[in-house]
């Protein structure tokens, strides 16, 4: 299957992984445990990916969801 055939690659589910991105980078990408990062941007993208790919349609949980599942 290509990446324009699996619905989680079509538009909609691409804007709604960025918006993702952005509430999750701007609220954990810029914390620091001394002097590294205190959440891994691979753990923040992986969430987003899986966010998406679970079927969510808005953006309304993502926080609590990384908190619980990727910290």
């Amino acid at each position: 299957m290509s990446q324009e055939e699996d619905w989680r690659y079509s538009p909609d589910r691409m804007e709604l992984r960025e918006k993702v991105l952005q509430i999750l980078l701007s609220k954990y990408g810029h914390q620091m445990q001394g002097p590294v990062p205190k959440y891994s941007s691979q753990k923040i993208f992986e969430c987003a990916h899986d966010w998406v790919s679970q079927g969510n349609n808005t953006t309304f949980g993502i926080t609590k969801y990384f908190e619980a599942y990727y910290t």
